[in-house]
């Protein structure tokens, strides 16, 4: 599933969780985003999708997030090398 073409989010904080994965923090600045949408990382100029495993919001699991969230999104597919404070999350 395709996230909001309008989404953006820039990347706060970056946390490995043992048995879970890759898990990025911060604020949605536009759109909306779904557990199972795909997003499109940029980091050093170059996108690369990835998939939302999960949303969380103050340890509240949920289905979905929007614009002035602050939000942990737990990302398939990538290490936390992949990703760093400052890189920015954008809808496909």
């Amino acid at each position: 599933m395709s996230s909001d073409p309008s989404f953006a989010m820039l990347i706060e904080d970056v946390f490995f969780i043992r048995g879970r994965g890759t898990v990025v923090t911060g604020k949605i600045d536009t759109g909306s985003l779904h557990t199972g949408d795909t997003v499109q990382l940029l980091r050093n100029g170059v996108k690369r999708p990835v998939t939302v495993a999960g949303v969380e919001m103050f340890r509240k699991v949920l289905d979905q997030a929007g614009p002035g969230d602050n939000v942990g999104l737990l990302l398939s597919e990538l290490t936390k090398d992949d990703v760093a404070r400052g890189d920015l999350l954008t809808g496909s």
